[in-house]
């Protein structure tokens, strides 16, 4: 089975997740990752015909799958601006060895498609969601989206019922949306949704990211104790991003990922495909490699096993840790998130 399969990297680290960006497009303006100033109306996006078709996309995917993938993540941009998306999770779930296919979404056209989404076999959805409050919120999405959308987008997300269950993903900044969160628990204690808090990293190189905005996961968590006693959850497999915790009061499940102030590249087993066949090792990575070109040449599957498998032993990724480093290396240009995903 593909799970057994153990192919590591230059830490020893195996490859296990697979994040597919299936549009670079995005309806938001979010300032930390697409912000209006960069990606106005004149902005060059791909063409439909520079992004790879969903025959490709289940290519290498099967590929990775033989390579240790299990678990494969659809992402964007905003991945429900790509047409038909339903019609490519159908044929990903079938591929030997896959055994979680996810999606991440800002949520504004979930209520649309959720139950699509979940008859071609999707698994879980995390929507990004920063804030509840309606005109933080319009302005974390750069007064792109009317909030009550992506609510009713969560609710039908819900009422899908995916294996899986909703997660909601916020990226929390200091002087900007941090005074929100026990609002934003609030509104889905008791929901079985499950809020994961993002501290705020240099991702890409137009946020204007300076440390001082983080808040920290240890801050957010004594915060959140304060008003709802917390206890430690165990991981569900090595690798998980997100530290788990429940309501003591049975409420539910919350989740911390601390890539600023704890950071886990020493268990990351993710690589991640841009929308136009760049297969990248790292979110913060400066380069990627051309699958595309391969693609269309018709190499045979070999050659694709063949060059996966060679990026991946190469991998020598470590950027967070990197950063957090007496001695940090210098900031350096890395891809936009919006072309890769989270």
């Amino acid at each position: 089975m593909a799970g057994d399969v153990i192919l590591p990297d230059r830490f020893g680290r195996p490859l296990r997740d697979l994040r597919i960006s299936v549009m670079d497009r995005c309806n938001f303006r979010c300032p930390y990752c697409m912000p209006e100033s960069t990606y106005h109306e004149h902005f060059r996006f791909l063409d439909p015909k520079e992004r790879l078709n969903f025959g490709e996309i289940e290519r290498v995917a099967r590929i990775a799958a033989s390579l240790g993938v299990s678990k494969l993540r659809l992402t964007g941009g905003e991945p429900l601006l790509r047409p038909s998306l339903p019609d490519l999770i159908t044929p990903l779930i079938a591929i030997a060895g896959i055994d979680d296919v996810a999606l991440t979404t800002n949520g504004v056209l979930l209520a649309r498609h959720a139950h699509a989404l979940k008859d071609a076999g999707l698994h879980r959805v995390t929507v990004s969601l920063d804030s509840v409050d309606p005109m933080v919120f319009a302005q974390l999405s750069g007064g792109r989206a009317q909030l009550d959308a992506v609510l009713q987008g969560i609710e039908a997300a819900r009422d899908a019922q995916f294996p899986g269950g909703v997660k909601i993903n916020a990226v929390i900044q200091r002087g900007v949306n941090d005074e929100g969160v026990l609002d934003l628990l609030a509104m889905f204690r008791e929901t079985g949704v499950v809020v994961r808090f993002i501290e705020y990293m240099d991702v890409g190189n137009r946020n204007g990211w300076v440390r001082d905005q983080v808040v920290t996961s240890r801050e957010l968590h004594d915060r959140i104790a304060a008003r709802w006693p917390l206890e430690a959850m165990e991981a569900r497999y090595r690798g998980e991003v997100a530290t788990r915790y429940r309501y003591r009061d049975g409420a539910g499940e919350i989740g911390f990922i601390s890539s600023v102030s704890a950071p886990f590249c020493g268990d990351c087993s993710r690589a991640r495909l841009s929308s136009e066949g760049q297969l990248y090792t790292c979110l913060f990575a400066t380069t990627g490699t051309d699958l595309r070109t391969l693609l269309r040449e018709s190499a045979d599957d070999k050659a694709l096993h063949d060059m996966l498998a060679r990026i991946w032993r190469a991998r020598g990724d470590r950027y967070s840790e990197e950063r957090a480093a007496p001695r940090a290396p210098r900031p350096h240009e890395k891809i936009e998130m919006h072309y890769i995903g989270g």
